[in-house]
């Protein structure tokens, strides 16, 4: 086996690192992970995920994790309803298609691959700052001077990943669009118009160059995104992420010809996040004169914005790809997998990132085309 008494490292637990250190540890493979996050309860923001069934899912039978994801993860319909609170079009989950892309909470779908690893796989409380070789292996650093060492780093780490540049002169593009994401802490109350439109499915609303998706049931909270064409440079700077309140002004403003069930939807908010939307490029190649083994994998390798739900899905298709190559025993080196894995990877992983392009563009351009998927 390539990875036999190999040391793997993989930095980043997101859900395509725990997922490919699964992989990797049903082959009996030492690994370990390194996480920022200051310990496994650390709560993460944002929406829900899906995954599909003919990537994300696959990953998960692959990984003896599906059944898991589906008594973990919900059904949810989707409503598309107008700017005036009026419902254009609403259905419910079948029988049929339950399983086809329910939604899982970040926290729940950490916490399920957290409990297939063997104990201690994962290093909490350790930042990423950079790599050295020393004597044939790398060394890992971390701030406050903490060191690692590993035969193999897997770069998982997400779009503003350090671990990038050892591998590829690619940068960090963002792509005209700004998600607002909220949060309601108990909408029932806060928002009770709201989450009578949402009827406990996914809420999608387009008009006057916005974007605007909800979904009631993320975890315990209401999670919401607004999305639209990022604003002059004196429009941004008016968006004071100090202040709760200046971004309930802004959006009050934004959406002043919508329904007032809108604006109680942004009232009734406990906290905002900005969101640039950014992607990295795959058209230049990646450097083949690595002197020790080293990928990336997810965001780290091909961060996209949402608007395919492709991202995560295409991480974990990264995952399986990758800890298929260092383990079926059809390479001769290490090397020749990784490359393997990266000539297949820069093809699906381009074309997921030009149907997200397509779609944002329909975004931007306002004509909200891609919303016809869900009907």
């Amino acid at each position: 086996m390539l990875l036999k008494n190999k040391k793997i490292a993989i930095i980043g637990a997101g859900p395509v690192g725990l997922t490919m250190a699964k992989l990797l540890q049903q082959n009996g493979i030492d690994v370990t992970v390194y996480e920022r996050d200051k310990d496994a309860v650390t709560r993460i923001s944002g929406g829900t995920l899906d995954l599909h069934k003919e990537t994300g899912q696959k990953v998960m039978q692959k990984a003896g994790l599906l059944e898991n994801y589906y008594a973990m993860a919900k059904p949810m319909g989707r409503t598309v309803a107008d700017k005036n609170a009026g419902i254009l079009f609403s259905k419910n989950p079948t029988a049929e298609n339950q399983y086809d892309n329910p939604e899982i909470n970040r926290n729940d779908l950490r916490q399920l691959l957290l409990a297939s690893l063997k104990n201690d796989t994962v290093v909490w409380d350790r930042k990423f700052t950079g790599l050295k070789e020393e004597n044939g292996k790398w060394l890992l650093q971390f701030e406050n001077e903490i060191e690692a060492t590993a035969d193999f780093v897997i770069g998982a780490n997400g779009g503003m990943s350090v671990a990038r540049k050892y591998i590829t002169d690619a940068t960090i593009e963002y792509t005209g669009t700004l998600i607002i994401q909220g949060e309601v802490a108990v909408p029932e109350v806060e928002c009770p118009d709201f989450c009578q439109l949402c009827n406990d499915t996914i809420l999608m609303i387009a008009g006057d160059g916005n974007l605007l998706v909800a979904n009631p049931k993320n975890g315990n909270v209401l999670s919401y995104s607004v999305i639209f064409k990022k604003p002059e440079e004196s429009a941004e700077s008016k968006l004071n992420f100090e202040s709760k309140e200046n971004i309930i002004a802004f959006l009050t403003t934004r959406f002043a010809d919508w329904h007032e069930t809108y604006k109680q939807l942004f009232r009734a908010t406990s906290s905002f996040v900005l969101w640039p939307t950014r992607k990295i490029a795959l058209d230049k190649p990646w450097k083949k004169n690595r002197h020790l083994p080293i990928t990336l994998i997810g965001d780290a390798a091909h961060i996209m914005p949402p608007f395919a739900g492709q991202g995560l899905n295409i991480g974990l298709v990264d995952a399986l790809i990758l800890s298929e190559n260092l383990t079926n025993g059809e390479f001769e080196s290490i090397e020749d997998a990784i490359y393997d894995y990266e000539k297949q990877m820069m093809v699906y992983a381009n074309e997921a990132q030009l149907e997200t392009g397509k779609n944002e563009a329909a975004m931007i351009d306002r004509n909200f085309s891609f919303l016809k998927n869900y009907q």
